[in-house]
């Protein structure tokens, strides 16, 4: 538990089915691509630990999750690797700029090393979301390619890696 500048508690705990609803709901206020529920529903059925949320007062305010894959390297060209892949992350916007996402990413990251074994974590960015590139950055995160037309709307986006 933290607690943040308005003396809230922010707690950081694995997702249940109940929350799937609540996470919808952020998903949908935060991010333009939204996800269907048996999507969010298998990812927590199939990668429990690194489906978590960030709970303020009993509210949860924001998830992060996470799925295992087998495949080449982001870093290390032509090598095979186990990767975390951060499928996505959301904070309400009440609650940004107070550590949540800074939280939620750093157990997902913990988890993904110790629990699942991975040795290198990726995700994709919006090349015009700064905020979340800046935070990416501080937690050690590179640029290693842009995805050309990524998004549904045609953006691009960076790959982003670091090793665990």
């Amino acid at each position: 538990m933290v607690i943040d500048d308005k003396g809230q508690t922010v707690q950081i705990r694995q997702a249940s089915p109940a929350d799937l609803p609540r996470v919808m709901m952020i998903n949908r206020i935060c991010l333009p691509e939204n996800y269907t529920y048996s999507f969010f529903d298998s990812i927590l059925q199939s990668y429990p630990k690194t489906f978590l949320v960030a709970e303020v007062n009993g509210d949860v305010v924001g998830y992060v999750m996470c799925r295992v894959e087998h495949g080449l390297s982001k870093l290390d060209r032509l090598s095979m690797k186990r990767l975390g892949h951060i499928i996505s992350i959301a904070v309400l916007p009440d609650y940004r700029r107070m550590g949540v996402a800074t939280m939620l990413l750093s157990k997902a990251l913990e988890i993904l090393r110790d629990e699942y074994k991975c040795s290198e974590v990726f995700l994709e960015v919006r090349v015009s979301n700064y905020p979340a590139i800046s935070l990416y950055h501080k937690l050690g995160f590179e640029i290693v390619k842009i995805s050309k037309g990524y998004y549904i709307d045609g953006e691009d986006a960076y790959v982003m890696a670091r090793k665990l």
